[in-house]
C-alpha cells in the first residue's frame, strides 16, 4: 500500500511538471495502449523452430549465441513463455510466428506442403489471449538453401519450391487474420546473397522481382494481410552482396504498395533508420519496423533503451504515423535469461515511445517554424531531465504489471520454477 501511495504521489508531480510544458500525461497513458508489439516467437528458442525435434538453427547468414538453460523445446512451452512475458508487459502486444514453429505432429511436412490447419493450434491459442499473429515465411535453416539463393536462385526448382512457400505463408497469414479479426503483417526476408563480389547483380535481381511478382498474384483483403518485405546490408555469407538490398525493396514497396520493413540492424553503423521513416511515409502507405539493437554488425542483441531506438520512436510520434507503423522486434541472444530478454527488450522500446510522447511537440515546431534553433535546443535538453521514468512507472502500476525492478525476481521466480526443469 505505502509503495503504491509513493507511485501515485509521485505521478501527481510529474503529471504537474509536464503541464507546465503543455504535455498531458494523462492522454500519454492513454495512447500508450496503442503501442502495439508484436513479440518474436523466435527468442524463446534459438530460432529452432518445430520442424525436427531438437533442430538447431543453421544457415542463412543467422547466427545464435549462448547456451543459457531453459529454452522452450516444444510449443507448449513456448506458448507458456510468452504468456509469462504479457503478464509482465504493459499495453497491448501480438504474436510474430516463423513458418517453422508450426504444429507438424511429428510428421515430416515439408515447407512447399504446409497448410492452415499445422498452425491451428496457434490460431486458437492467440484467440484465448485475445491477441493478433503474424507470420514470416522461413527462407532459412533448409537444404534448399544452403547454396545462399532462394526466391533469386537461378536454379528452377530450388526457385519454385521457395516460391511456393511464400505463397502459403502467405494464404496461412490471411487465415490468420480472417479467424482472429486482425490484420496479420506477413513478412518476407531471404537471405539471397554472395559472400564474394559477383559479376552479374542485375540478373540475381531480375529474377528476385519475378518471383516476387508472381508471389503477390493473388491479392488478399488488407483487413486480412499485409504485406511487408525486409531488406539487408549484408550477413554471414553475403558480405559483398545481398540481393535484397534496400533500393530493391524501397522501389518495390513504392511501385507495388507492399509495407517495407525496416530492421535497425540491417544498415551501416552510421545510418540513422529513425531518419528514413518520414521519407518512405511519404509513398507507402504503411511501415514495418523490426526493432532491435545492431553492435558493430548485425548482431541483433537485444533492445535497449538508447538513442538510435528513441529516434525512430520520436520520428514515428512526431509524423503522427502511430497508425501506419507496425512495430515488431527481432533479437535472439541465447545467452542470458531469453523471458528476461523478451521483457527488458520489450519495455524499452515502450519507453522510447512513451519518450517520444512526452515531448511538447507544440512548442518544438513553434520553435523550429520561428527559427528559433537555440530554443528548440533548450526544450529537448530540458526534457532530458524530467521524471519520464515516474510516469512510465505509473504506466505499469495502472497496467497491473510489476513496476521498477519487481519484475526481475519474477523472471528469477520462473527460471527457478519452470525453466530449470527444461533439461
Amino acid at each position: 500500500m505505502k509503495k503504491t501511495h509513493t507511485i501515485e504521489q509521485s505521478y501527481k508531480i510529474a503529471r504537474d511538471q509536464y503541464a507546465e510544458l503543455g504535455v498531458d500525461t494523462d492522454k500519454v497513458l492513454v495512447k500508450m495502449d496503442n503501442v502495439v508489439i508484436s513479440l518474436h516467437c523466435w527468442q524463446a528458442d534459438d530460432v529452432g523452430g518445430f520442424e525436427t525435434p531438437g533442430a538447431e538453427l543453421g544457415g542463412g547468414g543467422i547466427q545464435v549465441t549462448g547456451n543459457y538453460p531453459g529454452k522452450a523445446r516444444n510449443a507448449g512451452e513456448l506458448k507458456k513463455d510468452i504468456e509469462k512475458v504479457m503478464s509482465l508487459l504493459p499495453g497491448k502486444q501480438r504474436l510474430n510466428l516463423h513458418a517453422i514453429y508450426g504444429d507438424f505432429g511429428g510428421e515430416k511436412i515439408d515447407r512447399d506442403r504446409i497448410l492452415t490447419e499445422h498452425y491451428r493450434d496457434w490460431i486458437s491459442w492467440a484467440g484465448e489471449m485475445g491477441i493478433g499473429l503474424d507470420f514470416n515465411c522461413t527462407c532459412f535453416s533448409h537444404p534448399g538453401a544452403d547454396d545462399g539463393f532462394t526466391l533469386s536462385s537461378k536454379d528452377p526448382s530450388i526457385r519454385n519450391f521457395w516460391i511456393e512457400h511464400v505463397k502459403r505463408c502467405r494464404k496461412i497469414g490471411a487465415d490468420m487474420g480472417r479467424l482472429l479479426g486482425s490484420p496479420c503483417v506477413h513478412n518476407l526476408w531471404i537471405p539471397d546473397g554472395s559472400k564474394d563480389t559477383p559479376v552479374d547483380r542485375f540478373t540475381l535481381r531480375k529474377i528476385l522481382k519475378e518471383s516476387l511478382d508472381e508471389i503477390y498474384n493473388v491479392d488478399y483483403p488488407k483487413t486480412y494481410l499485409k504485406d511487408s518485405i525486409e531488406s539487408k546490408l549484408f550477413g554471414i555469407g553475403s558480405e559483398a552482396m545481398v540481393v535484397g538490398s534496400y533500393d530493391f525493396y524501397l522501389a518495390y514497396a513504392v511501385k507495388n504498395n507492399k509495407l517495407l520493413c525496416l530492421d535497425n540492424g540491417h544498415y551501416h553503423p552510421t545510418e540513422q533508420v529513425g531518419d528514413k521513416i518520414s521519407s518512405c511515409l511519404q509513398f507507402l502507405d504503411e511501415l514495418m519496423l523490426h526493432v532491435t539493437r545492431g553492435l558493430r554488425w548485425d548482431s541483433d542483441h537485444v533492445v535497449t533503451f538508447n538513442d538510435e531506438i528513441l529516434l525512430i520512436a520520436q520520428e514515428v510520434i512526431r509524423a503522427d504515423a502511430l497508425s501506419r507503423v507496425n512495430i515488431g522486434l527481432d533479437y535472439f541472444d541465447g545467452s542470458l535469461n531469453r523471458i528476461g530478454a523478451y521483457v527488458a527488450g520489450t519495455r524499452a522500446t515502450q519507453m522510447a515511445f512513451m519518450y517520444a510522447m512526452l515531448e511538447p511537440l507544440a512548442q518544438l515546431k513553434d520553435a523550429e517554424e520561428r527559427n528559433k534553433y537555440f530554443e528548440r535546443l533548450a526544450l529537448l535538453e530540458i526534457m532530458k531531465s524530467k521524471p519520464f521514468g515516474t510516469v512510465w512507472d505509473y504506466y505499469c502500476h495502472q497496467a497491473g504489471v510489476p513496476v521498477g525492478v519487481d519484475y526481475i525476481s519474477d523472471i528469477q521466480q520462473y527460471e527457478k520454477d519452470v525453466l530449470s526443469e527444461r533439461i
